[in-house]
């Protein structure tokens, strides 16, 4: 129950932000992916189901609040959510380079997934390319940023340490 309200609050903020204080930026040109943001620290905490769980939910609930193909952010949000779920016991997970290098190739992968839907043609790829490489730059490391704050603020580890023995399947 308590990741579900977890859940339920995340996404509320993320659409918040996506929908109010990220648009002024992205008017500029300046995309900050705060869906795949969110979709990568959601599966490094909660692993791949409730990664996968919330990127589908995330993706929906972005795919409604805006005007577009219902399931385009649902679709590659939810991979990414059990991809990076999938990784997220390997990985050490409160390493920056860590979050930043999954946030970095989230943030590649899901701008060119939205640009391909959006592309007019050979056109505006030279915009598209510019928004990808400086969503690229931009978001994870205001991600790293922020990680660090609460990691800072809490003065707790964000991230649960892998298991020594990895679950054994029946």
């Amino acid at each position: 129950m308590k990741q579900a309200l977890g859940l339920l609050g995340v996404m509320i903020v993320t659409l918040l932000l996506r929908s109010t204080a990220l648009t002024a930026l992205a008017s500029r040109g300046i995309v900050i992916d705060v869906l795949a943001f969110a979709t990568v620290v959601w599966a490094l905490k909660y692993e791949a189901a409730w990664g996968a769980t919330f990127g589908f939910a995330l993706g929906i609930a972005a795919d409604l609040d805006a005007v577009h193909w219902l399931g385009r952010h649902a679709l590659f949000l939810s991979l990414l959510g059990y991809g990076v779920g999938r990784l997220s016991r390997t990985l050490v997970r409160e390493s920056a380079r860590t979050q930043a290098v999954l946030t970095l190739l989230a943030t590649v992968l899901h701008q060119a997934w939205t640009a391909a839907f959006d592309l007019p043609g050979f056109t505006g790829l030279p915009f598209d390319a510019r928004r990808i490489i400086l969503g690229a730059l931009v978001t994870p490391s205001l991600g790293v940023l922020l990680l660090s704050l609460i990691r800072l603020v809490t003065g707790q580890p964000l991230f649960s340490h892998v298991p020594a023995e990895p679950h054994a399947t029946s």
